[in-house]
C-alpha cells in the first residue's frame, strides 16, 4: 500500500505517546510505503528490533529505519538515512502500520448497502456501515457506525453489534449475541452457535438441553478464522476485552474468557471453564471443563489442563506441570527406551547371581 508522508509528520503524531524517543536526522525524508527489511528499497519505512537485520537494513537503503536505543548507533552514520528511536519497536511497528499501512478496505469495490443484501425492516444500521452482497440481517438486529458486514455473513435476530467492527465473509453471528466496538470476526466463524448439552436416559439415549443463552464479544476482540464460540445454556458466554484468537479455535457454552489474552490455533476450552486476564495458550492447548486458569498464565506443548491452575507461571503437557518440570521430565522420556533396556540387563544380573 502507497504511503505518503514525511518523517516529521510521523513524528508529529506518536511522539506524543511516548513511543518514539528520539529522531536521529531526516526530519524532512518522505515516506512511500512500509516494508519488510527482505523487500525494503529508497522510499520505505522499516523496521529493526534485532542485530541480525541491521546490515541487510544498511544494503538495502530505505528511507527511514524505525529501531531500538540498543541498535541506533549502527545507523548514525548511513547517509540519508532517517533514524526514529522507538521505547519499544514491535509495537511502533504495530500501531505505525495500522496508521499508515493496513488493509484498504474500500479497495474491495463495495459501499453502502449492497442491493443484494437482505435485512429486516426492523434492523438498524448505523451511519458509513458498508454491508457488502448477500448478507442477511435479522429482526431486530442493530450494527453500529462505520463497521463492514463482508460478503455472504448471516446476523441473526436481536443481535447487536458496536462501532468500527469487521465481520468478514461467511460468519454467522447467532439470535441475541452482543458485539462489542473495534472487533474483527474472521471468515467461517460462527458466534452463538448451539451449546454441546445432553441428558441420557437409561439407554443411553440423548436428548438435548435447549441452549438459550448468549455469546458476548467484548471491544477490540480479534476472533480468527473458523472459530466456533457456542451460546452459553443460560446467561452467557463471554471473551473479555482485548483478547486475541487465532484460527481454529473453539470455545464451548458458558466459558468466561478474560481481558487482553493471546489464544492461539486449535484451542479448546469445554464448557464452563474460567481463563483469567493475559492468559497465553500456545497451539494445540485444551482446557477441560469447570476448570478455572489464572490471570497471567502461560500454557505451552498442547497444555492439556485438567484441574484449576491456581498460580502465574509457565505450564505445559498433559498432565499440566510447571515448566521446568515438564521440560526435565520430557528430557529423561526420551531416554526412557534406553533406561528400561539397562533396568532389564540388570534385573537379569541379579536373577543369575541369586
Amino acid at each position: 500500500m502507497a504511503v505518503n508522508l514525511t518523517v516529521e509528520e510521523l513524528v508529529s503524531e506518536f511522539k506524543p505517546t511516548g513511543l518514539i524517543l528520539e529522531l536521529m536526522g531526516g526530519r524532512d525524508i518522505k515516506i512511500s510505503g512500509v516494508k519488510a527489511v527482505e523487500d525494503c528499497g529508497p522510499g520505505d519505512l522499516v523496521f529493526v528490533d534485532k542485530k541480525d537485520f541491521v546490515e541487510l537494513a544498511v544494503t538495502r537503503k530505505p528511507a527511514v529505519v524505525v529501531t531500538s536505543a540498543a541498535l541506533k548507533n549502527n545507523f548514525a552514520e548511513v547517509p540519508g538515512l532517517g533514524v526514529l528511536v522507538a521505547a519499544n519497536v514491535p509495537l511502533a511497528h504495530a500501531l505505525i502500520k495500522q496508521k499508515y499501512a493496513s488493509r484498504d478496505f474500500s479497495q474491495s469495490g463495495w459501499s453502502g448497502i449492497h442491493p443484494s443484501a437482505i435485512i429486516h425492516e426492523t434492523a438498524q444500521i448505523g451511519e458509513g456501515t458498508v454491508v457488502e452482497p448477500r448478507v442477511v440481517i435479522g429482526k431486530n438486529a442493530k450494527v453500529g457506525r462505520h463497521c463492514r458486514i463482508m460478503s455472504g455473513v448471516i446476523i441473526e435476530n436481536d443481535t447487536v453489534i458496536g462501532n468500527e467492527t469487521i465481520i468478514h465473509p461467511q460468519v454467522t453471528i447467532g439470535y441475541e449475541c452482543k458485539i462489542g466496538n473495534q472487533v474483527v470476526v474472521g471468515a467461517g466463524s460462527v458466534i452463538g452457535s448451539e451449546g454441546y448439552g445432553f441428558a441420557q436416559d437409561a439407554k443411553r439415549k440423548s436428548y438435548p438441553i435447549p441452549q438459550t443463552g448468549i455469546v458476548v464479544i467484548e471491544d477490540r476482540v480479534r476472533v480468527g478464522a473458523n472459530n466456533c464460540i457456542d451460546r452459553a445454556a443460560y446467561r452467557q458466554t463471554r471473551i473479555g476485552a482485548g483478547t486475541k484468537l487465532d484460527n481454529f479455535c473453539h470455545v464451548a457454552h458458558n466459558v468466561d474468557i478474560g481481558e487482553d489474552c493471546l489464544l492461539t490455533a486449535f484451542l479448546c476450552v469445554a464448557g464452563s471453564s474460567k481463563i483469567g486476564d493475559r492468559v497465553i495458550a500456545s497451539g494445540q492447548t485444551g482446557v477441560l471443563d469447570h476448570v478455572n486458569v489464572c490471570s497471567d498464565a502461560v500454557l505451552l506443548h498442547r497444555a492439556g489442563v485438567t484441574k484449576d491452575v491456581e498460580a502465574p507461571g509457565a505450564y505445559g503437557g498433559a498432565p499440566l506441570q510447571p515448566l521446568a518440570e515438564y521440560m526435565k521430565n520430557t528430557a529423561v522420556l526420551r531416554n526412557a527406551t534406553d533406561l528400561r533396556k539397562r533396568v532389564s540387563e540388570i534385573e537379569k544380573k541379579l536373577e543369575i547371581k541369586n
